[in-house]
C-alpha cells in the first residue's frame, strides 16, 4: 500500500471513530512526512491537548513547526519534549538546530553538548556545534569540532569542506587544496569544492588550471555567479575581453539580471571601448541595485563623469 492510500484509509478511520487516537497519530506522522506539515500539525496538537504528557507527540510537533519555519513554536514545543523526557536526546539535537536558525549560537552548542554528554560518539553535534562556532567567528574552535566529526565520520564532505574554507582563510593554501580534493573524491559533483579550488589558483595566478576548475564548476551550476567573475576577470587580465563580455552575457542569461554582473560588463565594455553598451550596463547596474555591492552613488559619479 502507497503512502497516500495509508493516508486515505487512516482518514476514513477517523471519519468513523474520531477517538481512534492511535490512526490519528500515525496518520498525522504520515502526513508530515509526505509533506502536509500544516495538516499534520492540526492532529498533533488535538493529541498533545489528549495526552498532554506524552514527550513523542511534542517532538513531533517540533519537527512540524520547524517544516512550517515557526521557530518560535518550534523551540516550545521541543523544549516541552525534553521536559518529559529529559533522557531523550533527539529533543535536545533538534532543539539545538533551531537555536541556530536563530542565530542563538551558545545555547545552540548547549544543547549539542548535552546530545554528546550521553552519546559521545554522536559526530552530527560535533558538526553542528563546529556550525556554530565559524558562524561566530571562532575558526579554531570550529575547526575543532570539524575535526572531531571527521575523526568519527571521514566521509561527511561538509565537515572536510569547512575545514578547506578555514584553512584558506588562514592561507594554507595547499592544505587547504587538500581538504577541496577530499571533499570531490566523496562527492565528484560538489561544485562549490571545484569553486574554491579555482579561486585558490587565481590567487596564485595559475589560470589554466583555474579555467579548468570554473568550468567543471559552471557544469555543475550554471547560476554560480561568483565563479562567472573570476572567469570574466582572468578573461580581462588576459586582455580577451569579447570572451570576457560573452562570459558576462552568460553569467546574467543564467543568474539572471543582478547589479553587479552588469556593472562587471560594463568595466569589460569600456575596456572594448564599447561606450553604448557600457553606458547601458551601467544604467542597468543601477536599476538593480539592491544587487550592487558599490554604492550606488559611485556608480552613478562613475557615470556622469563619462558623460561629461
Amino acid at each position: 500500500m502507497s503512502k497516500l492510500d495509508k493516508i486515505e484509509e487512516l482518514q476514513n478511520i477517523l471519519k468513523e471513530d474520531n477517538t481512534n487516537f492511535q490512526a490519528r497519530r500515525e496518520l498525522a506522522v504520515l502526513l508530515l512526512d509526505y509533506g502536509y506539515a500544516e495538516e499534520a500539525k492540526q492532529h498533533f496538537l488535538y493529541l498533545s491537548k489528549i495526552f498532554n504528557d506524552d514527550s513523542g507527540i511534542f517532538y513531533n510537533l517540533g519537527i512540524t513547526y520547524e517544516k512550517l519555519k515557526d521557530l518560535n513554536k518550534a523551540e516550545e514545543a521541543y523544549k516541552k519534549s525534553i521536559e518529559l523526557a529529559p533522557e531523550e536526546i533527539d529533543a535536545y539535537y533538534n532543539l539545538g538546530l533551531v537555536y541556530i536558525d536563530k542565530k542563538m549560537y551558545e545555547k545552540a552548542v548547549d544543547c549539542f553538548e548535552k546530545v554528546l554528554s550521553k552519546d559521545n560518539n554522536d559526530s552530527n553535534s560535533y558538526f553542528s556545534i563546529g556550525l556554530c562556532y565559524l558562524k561566530e567567528g571562532k575558526l579554531d574552535g570550529a575547526k575543532y569540532y570539524f575535526q572531531r566529526t571527521i575523526d568519527l565520520n571521514d566521509e561527511d564532505i561538509y565537515a572536510h569542506f569547512y575545514i578547506g574554507n578555514i584553512l584558506k582563510e588562514e592561507g594554507d593554501n595547499e592544505a587547504a587544496k587538500e581538504k577541496f580534493k577530499k571533499v570531490l573524491e566523496l562527492s565528484p559533483d560538489y561544485s562549490w569544492a571545484y569553486f574554491n579550488l579555482a579561486a585558490i589558483d587565481y590567487e596564485e595566478n595559475n589560470f589554466d588550471s583555474a579555467f579548468e576548475n570554473l568550468d567543471k564548476t559552471l557544469e555543475r551550476n550554471p547560476k554560480d555567479a561568483e565563479a562567472y567573475k573570476i572567469y570574466a576577470k582572468i578573461l580581462t587580465k588576459a586582455g580577451k575581453l569579447d570572451n570576457a563580455a560573452v562570459i558576462m552575457e552568460t553569467a546574467l542569461d543564467n543568474c539572471g539580471e543582478n547589479g553587479d554582473l552588469y556593472y562587471i560588463l560594463a568595466q569589460i565594455q569600456k575596456l572594448r571601448k564599447a561606450n553604448d553598451e557600457y553606458v547601458k550596463c551601467i544604467n542597468n547596474a543601477l536599476k538593480f541595485h539592491n544587487s550592487l555591492s558599490i554604492s550606488p552613488k559611485l556608480v552613478k559619479k562613475e557615470l556622469d563623469k563619462f558623460l561629461s
